[in-house]
């Protein structure tokens, strides 16, 4: 915390007391003022330095957009189940450098639009919303509150040509807006690739990619989806192994092409991708 914003804070204590006795606006201006003292003391260059690991440039703004996303997603977690995980090293690590790793196989400036489905908090849609402004970006879950944290997020990190959707990816798939409509589709989410493909690739146009973010060793969960992926009009184009930036922590992207439609019948009814997979 800086000086000249520690004698701004001690100089407004009396004016605080005076608002506590008279118990106008107290307590909203006690949380607006250790939000500001909470922010002031992450260190920006943390994340500004592990990006250029990626070759990613941050601006200041976009600096301070990844630590009003950090404060809002620790604080919203107190009351709802967002991550496991909330130290702000491992955060930045974890889960924004986690989500911007896919640099290492899709040149995102020429990507114009991408679906994220199973977004959860926002991984890795919002990360790479912020880094990547000119993308047209869904973020697809099924549960309600998280898609509202979302809106609130989005709202609070100013940004636009993006939207959250409430819907089951078997049922968002069905729909003509989103079918075969995305040059690229991303996902986190923690599922085997056949089930994955089979939530993932409907909503890949032909020509368009499917980049599946997972741990290293791999090969033989690769190797039971690939018939999974021919069927559903995809084939395997590269498999990406890595670690995290000064880590131990092994990741993998799969990259899967759509060279084909998707047959209508695919994907099949709510529950069954993940309950019998492909």
């Amino acid at each position: 915390m800086s000086l000249s914003f520690w004698f701004t804070w001690k100089r407004k204590g009396s004016e605080r007391s005076m608002n506590k006795e008279n118990n106008t606006g107290y307590v909203e201006e006690e949380k607006a003022l250790q939000k500001k003292i909470e922010k002031s003391n992450l260190n920006k260059s943390i994340i500004i330095d592990i990006m250029k690991t990626f070759g990613i440039h941050l601006s200041e703004r976009q600096a301070d957009q990844f630590l009003d996303y950090y404060c809002f997603l620790v604080e919203k977690n107190k009351v709802m189940n967002l991550t496991a995980i909330t130290d702000y090293e491992e955060v930045v690590l974890k889960h924004f450098t986690d989500s911007l790793s896919i640099v290492k196989v899709i040149d995102m400036e020429k990507c114009s639009n991408l679906i994220d489905i199973g977004t959860g908090a926002g991984f890795p849609g919002i990360p790479l919303k912020i880094v990547y402004p000119h993308l047209n970006v869904v973020l697809l879950d099924s549960l309600k509150k998280r898609i509202s944290f979302l809106d609130e997020l989005m709202k609070k990190l100013s940004l636009n040509g993006i939207e959250a959707v409430h819907a089951r990816a078997e049922d968002a798939a069905r729909n003509s807006i989103y079918r075969e409509r995305f040059e690229l589709c991303v996902s986190r989410a923690v599922a085997n690739l056949s089930s994955l493909s089979e939530y993932c690739l409907p909503f890949v146009r032909e020509d368009g990619v499917f980049v599946s973010y997972k741990s290293m060793d791999i090969d033989t969960e690769i190797e039971d989806a690939k018939s999974a992926i021919a069927l559903l009009g995809g084939t395997i184009e590269e498999k990406k192994d890595f670690y995290l930036p000064a880590s131990v922590i092994g990741r993998s992207l799969v990259v899967i092409k759509k060279i084909k439609k998707t047959p209508s019948r695919y994907p099949r009814k709510a529950g069954l991708p993940s309950k019998e997979p492909l």
